[in-house]
């Protein structure tokens, strides 16, 4: 699997960004951007069960757990209801 393979191609990133985007040309909002981390996280998990010894890749993982983690504690902070009903939609633990 190569590179190219991993990332997200512009066709998923732009029904993401419309799935949660909150007004029109919202691509910047913590929704969205846990959305896009999400979808990432998923398909950089299904590559290294593969790929076990692939570090680089698995570091780029933990790097973007820790980002998605960080929106999820402000969004929490700044509006709980927007923060449960993005946990509900993504299907993600609380």
């Amino acid at each position: 699997m190569c590179y190219t393979e991993k990332v997200l191609n512009t066709k998923t990133k732009q029904k993401i960004v419309g799935q949660h985007a909150k007004h029109e040309g919202d691509t910047g909002s913590a929704e969205v951007q846990i959305a896009l981390f999400t979808e990432e996280i998923e398909v950089l998990s299904k590559h290294l069960k593969k790929h076990q010894k692939d570090n680089s890749s698995r570091t780029g993982l933990l790097k973007m757990v820790a980002k998605r983690k960080r929106l999820l504690d402000y969004l929490k902070k700044e509006s709980p209801t927007r923060h449960a009903k993005i946990i509900k939609e993504l299907g993600l633990k609380k």
